[in-house]
């Protein structure tokens, strides 16, 4: 059972900042509520300017983190863009491997190179929640069905099996303290969606945001992601995604059409979708270019004997499931689930 959380800001520093504090509040308050012992990394208050300047106090955060014997569950504050920056201070002295102990890891947006970067060292992992968007909702609680994955996570440590949620939320558009207990706006779930391919298929889940992987692959964003990327191998070969399924999930920016198949097209150039056992597919933010993103799917993936599945809440959809990465994972999307073995 997890009894102590530690929250660690390895992109954006924005829990620091005084228009975040009911948020932050909120958040713990709830932990606290649920039994947990709540820490914070030393530096995950210092705000988005210091976090910004200092990327070698991130990994510092992460690296103690691990280290610490009374930290059960390193949760991650929030995503952002930059990230990568951290690979230095993690892997240029083998500093993070010998820092690393089987501890439960979550988080997700720009989180996903994290993932990546643990995966690397072979610790399994946990994608889809983080401490801001989920245990700082506004709502007078937690999403019934974000929580319900949080609460199995930190009473077990894992997670057995995911199933789809019955609604899905309208994004908000303001943040504000006025804001605490309003709810969001719902509307019904159609469940997993089975876009070609077999119903069932299993292998180990790994992948997260789409525009993180294409910038940490091209250098989108900074210039020197990409040579960042290559340096550390930060991001699996081929091989390595060989029987595994891919997580494809898009941010708040609700990427257009033409970059998301830019970014499907970097990854068949690599061999990763030739390589895979299936593709599973978050719900776009307040389902964005849903259609759009499955047509350059298909597109790209150009081979109908691939079995792929849509409408996962995961990611920067609300609700918000758990997926364990690193894991055995079935697929079964005539029974609508997904389970895992330990």
């Amino acid at each position: 059972m997890i009894k102590t959380v530690t929250i660690v800001s390895l992109s954006r520093g924005m829990i620091g900042e005084s228009f975040v504090k009911h948020e932050t509040d909120l958040g713990v308050r709830r932990l606290e509520e649920m039994g947990l012992r709540v820490k914070f990394g030393a530096h995950a208050l210092k705000g988005i300017d210091y976090l910004d300047a200092h990327p070698e106090k991130r990994a510092e955060d992460l690296l103690e983190a691990f280290r610490d014997p009374e930290t059960d569950l390193i949760l991650c504050a929030i995503g952002g863009d930059d990230t990568y920056r951290l690979a230095p201070y993690l892997f240029g002295h083998g500093e993070l491997e010998q820092a690393l102990r089987p501890k439960p890891f979550l988080g997700f947006s720009d989180t996903t190179i994290n993932h990546l970067m643990l995966h690397k060292l072979g610790l399994p992992t946990f994608y889809g929640q983080s401490f801001l968007a989920d245990l700082c909702e506004l709502d007078k609680d937690m999403l019934p069905y974000t929580r319900r994955y949080f609460e199995e996570l930190i009473s077990t440590g894992t997670i057995r099996a995911v199933t789809p949620s019955p609604v899905w939320y309208e994004e908000r558009t303001q943040w504000g303290p006025d804001q605490v207990g309003v709810p969001r706006v719902s509307h019904p779930n159609t469940g997993f969606e089975l876009l070609q391919g077999p119903p069932v298929f299993e292998g180990k889940i790994l992948g997260g945001c789409i525009e993180s992987i294409y910038d940490l692959l091209t250098g989108g964003r900074y210039g020197n992601e990409a040579e960042i990327c290559q340096r550390y191998s930060l991001f699996p070969d081929a091989e390595d995604w060989k029987g595994r399924i891919l997580l494809l999930e898009s941010s708040e920016e609700k990427p257009g059409p033409e970059l998301y198949e830019k970014a499907l097209r970097e990854l068949k150039a690599r061999g990763i979708l030739d390589a895979v056992s299936g593709v599973l597919l978050g719900k776009p933010m307040d389902g964005c270019f849903e259609a759009e993103y499955k047509e350059a799917v298909f597109r790209v993936v150009d081979d109908p004997k691939l079995p792929i599945v849509a409408n996962l809440s995961v990611g920067h959809a609300t609700p918000r499931c758990i997926l364990p990465f690193g894991v055995p994972a079935r697929v079964n999307a005539e029974k609508q689930e997904i389970t895992f073995s330990p």
